[in-house]
């Protein structure tokens, strides 16, 4: 249940996010990336590897940028590069690391098979 429970966490955080800078698709990007890095995780885990932690940005991780993130956005909103806000550059590190954690993880489980 705890994995589950982190995953709606998750979601909803991301969803807010996402809703509050109206970025949708970048928000799609982040959210899929942050499943599957756990999806993998608990998969790998599940055919017996062991759990795999490894990875750039691990729960702990986001779950304090999020924080922080959230803090900065209710004080200053204005865009900060390429048109993105810092919510909308969290989102865009969520998608870009979080897939690329996911990346890892498999292929560190392919070699350990």
């Amino acid at each position: 249940m705890d994995h589950v429970l982190d995953r709606y966490a998750d979601i909803a955080v991301i969803a807010g996010f996402t809703a509050g800078i109206d970025a949708y698709g970048l928000g799609f990007l982040a959210v899929t990336g942050v499943l599957m890095t756990s999806y993998l995780g608990t998969q790998i885990q599940a055919v017996g590897i062991g759990r795999e932690y490894g990875g750039l940005l691990g729960r702990a991780d986001r779950l304090a940028l999020m924080g922080v993130v959230g803090v900065v956005a209710a004080v200053y909103a204005e865009p900060l590069f390429a048109g993105l806000n810092v919510v909308g550059l969290l989102l865009v590190v969520f998608a870009a690391v979080g897939h690329l954690t996911a990346v890892q993880r498999f292929l560190g489980a392919w070699r350990d098979l």
